[in-house]
């Protein structure tokens, strides 16, 4: 069912027309249940998806991948369609303003050089071995498991523990739950970093491999290296910081921003204050843009994002990476800070080049270490660190 209406007129239709195919004429009660239960066995769920904003579609899951195999982008909002809408969502927002410019390059000198390609490496080696890290599957439960081990122990053996720092388990009906860390500041302003830990294999995603090195797990470790350098920080684990500060790992990114509007959805509707969201999706893949003959850099998403945030972005780039930036877009709801905008917080989104000459090797058994480069991951763990210290401190 492919049907374009506005989204409570086609519950409400949905529920109707699924009401008038499967309900019998009156028989026996037994009888009754027994048909009930066959045609509810045939009758494939449906899902919500927006693929434009206001732009929705019912479909099957199956019709889900095959939306996704087509290269087009979505929200499935089949739970949370009212993300957005809450009074706090829809008030008239002061612009934030970002910093000027950078200010603390003494501060970060020395931490920057604490970043650990071989840690990121490692790390990743690890997160690939698990067959796939499938939302729905036992391995993404596993992988998230494995995930949550590392960010508590960065976070004990920093000592960032005893002065209030945590990591969560925020839990989803599917199994494999987001990751939350969080470094209390002196207000409960909060500046969000994000990548998302799940993977998929589009073709058969319950069944076929899925290492997802690149998407997200070259996300993953980036932000998981640029945390516990951030926490070798004195000022940051003893709560000096201005601001709050999470990293946040979100889950079934790849079945439509499933795991980041729920998180978002969870903030709006408990009133809490982000002052700015960076979603690093995919930092490792350089091949095809050498291919190409041009130069290695980091792509700066510019398309559905906020402007005053990508703009100090740009800036932090130009501060603290050994490489330029490239302005580039990438469409709608095309990674989870999509979700963060939606409910109404600033966002940003970083990848690894020019959209075009990004990874095509994403959804496959073929999304392996092997093609990705750590030295450029290294500069997107620099841009990371950079800009959660830099807003860190800053005020809003």
């Amino acid at each position: 069912m492919r049907l374009v209406l506005p989204t409570l007129l086609l519950s409400s239709f949905l529920a109707t027309s699924v009401d008038a195919i499967v309900t019998p004429r009156p028989q026996s009660s037994k009888a009754q249940q027994a048909v009930l239960s066959a045609d509810r066995l045939n009758t494939p769920e449906l899902y919500l998806i927006e693929l434009e904003p206001g732009q929705t579609r019912w479909v099957t899951e199956d019709e889900k991948w095959q939306i996704r195999r087509n290269g087009l982008n979505f929200m499935d909002i089949t739970h949370t369609a009212d993300l957005g809408f809450s009074s706090s969502a829809l008030a008239v927002k002061t612009k934030i303003q970002y910093p000027k410019k950078p200010i603390f390059k003494d501060d970060l000198k020395p931490l920057l050089k604490k970043l650990s390609k071989t840690n990121m490496r490692k790390n990743l080696e690890k997160f690939t071995s698990f067959h796939t890290r499938y939302y729905k599957s036992s391995y993404g439960v596993q992988s998230a498991e494995w995930l949550y081990e590392q960010i508590e122990s960065i976070l004990s053996e920093s000592g960032a523990d005893r002065h209030g720092a945590s990591v969560s388990k925020f839990k989803h009906p599917w199994g494999q739950p987001s990751l939350i860390a969080s470094i209390p500041g002196q207000s409960n302003d909060t500046v969000v970093i994000g990548a998302h830990q799940d993977s998929i294999n589009l073709f058969l995603p319950s069944i076929l491999s899925a290492p997802g090195a690149d998407d997200d797990g070259s996300g993953t470790v980036t932000i998981l290296e640029a945390l516990r350098t951030l926490l070798l920080s004195k000022n940051i684990t003893h709560g000096d910081n201005q601001n709050t500060i999470e990293f946040h790992w979100y889950s079934a990114e790849e079945g439509g921003l499933l795991g980041s509007q729920a998180v978002f959805q969870a903030y709006e509707q408990q009133g809490r204050s982000v002052k700015a969201m960076l979603q690093q999706d995919m930092t490792g893949f350089v091949q095809r843009t050498l291919d190409a003959g041009e130069k290695e850099s980091v792509g700066v998403i510019t398309d559905f994002v906020d402007a005053g945030l990508t703009e100090f972005i740009k800036k932090v780039v130009d501060t603290y990476c050994d490489i330029p930036y490239i302005l580039t877009k990438c469409g709608y709801a095309c990674s989870d800070h999509a979700s963060a905008s939606k409910a109404g917080y600033p966002s940003a989104f970083v990848i690894e080049s020019d959209f075009k000459y990004s990874d095509n090797h994403i959804h496959t058994s073929d999304d392996i270490i092997d093609y990705l480069s750590f030295d450029h991951m290294l500069q997107h763990a620099k841009l990371t660190l950079g800009l959660v210290y830099e807003l860190a401190f800053a005020k809003f």
